[in-house]
């Protein structure tokens, strides 16, 4: 799952090693168009469609934030 997650944020931003951050957005490595990219592309690779309410940077800002809103969309991780 992690890596699934990783190949899709490489894919926006293949510049940054987004395994050594804690948080994307505080890092600079994900701006406001980066996350709607992701949540396409999130849509896209897991089949499920993210709310809008659930676009919210704090479900972004690592890995773990990003596996804990793919587990509300019942991907396990």
């Amino acid at each position: 799952m992690t890596k699934k997650i990783l190949d899709v944020l490489t894919g926006i931003r293949p510049e940054f090693d987004f395994s050594a951050s804690d948080d994307f957005i505080a890092d600079g490595m994900l701006d406001s168009i980066d996350v709607i990219a992701l949540v396409s592309d999130l849509d896209r690779e897991f089949s499920i469609c993210i709310e809008g309410v659930d676009i919210l940077p704090e479900n972004f800002n690592n890995l773990g934030a990003i596996r804990q809103l793919l587990q509300k969309y019942g991907i396990e991780t």
